[in-house]
């Protein structure tokens, strides 16, 4: 790579479709084109935990987040280098983690929580993106996918959301709202909604990065 890439910051509620439109939005480009790299991969490992304890442990704090790791991988990418990592499994032990090879390209999409909360890798990012939903809908999701994706019983999920989930979101990304480029609402779940925005989107970002 001769130049640095273009960085585009995604950043939206849990529950609020933000893997869907990231998955719709690589469908518009080559693998070489694009690279993605998730703030979710960076927990600092949490120690085997019963049902009980896992419900209490807050995932939705920044200092959860190994902020260094993340923030070196991120300028590494920038530069050119390939990075190997686990891909983390939120303490699920039924899971084997794979191993993720992130590839540098013209066009980097950071996503999480806090990549606005953490000035150093704000200050990298050139277009900011927050996806949302309504918060019933939001949580109907975060229901599902954590019922079939990390084992957790419902009532577990209700009590992370209302005591940790929407506590970090209120804290940590809402008052960064005002400085995005583009806010997508997602509420639906239509494929070819999400299919039209985020062509949209991948057109001007295609004309911007790759000429």
């Amino acid at each position: 790579m001769n130049r640095k890439p273009y960085v585009v910051g995604v950043a939206g509620s849990s529950g609020s479709g933000k893997t869907y439109f990231l998955n719709s939005f690589l469908a518009h480009f080559k693998p070489e084109e694009v690279s993605l790299i998730s703030q979710d991969d960076y927990y600092f490992p949490a120690p085997p935990m019963t049902q009980e304890e896992n419900k209490l442990y807050n995932f939705d704090l920044p200092a959860t987040i190994d902020r260094k790791s993340f923030s070196h991988d991120i300028l590494q990418l920038m530069q050119g280098h390939t990075i190997l990592k686990r891909k983390y499994t939120f303490n699920n032990p039924s899971l084997q983690p794979k191993m993720l090879e992130l590839r540098p390209a013209p066009l980097l999409l950071i996503e999480g929580l806090f990549i606005f909360h953490f000035e150093e890798i704000n200050q990298l990012i050139d277009q900011r993106i927050f996806i949302e939903a309504s918060e019933e809908v939001a949580l109907k999701r975060r229901i599902k996918r954590d019922l079939t994706e990390r084992g957790y019983g419902e009532d577990d999920v209700r009590y992370k959301w209302e005591n940790h989930v929407m506590p970090a979101y209120h804290t940590y990304l809402i008052p960064y709202k005002s400085t995005c480029n583009l806010i997508v609402e997602n509420n639906t779940n239509l494929k070819a909604d999400m299919l039209t925005v985020t062509q949209e989107i991948s057109d001007l970002l295609r004309a911007r990065v790759f000429v």
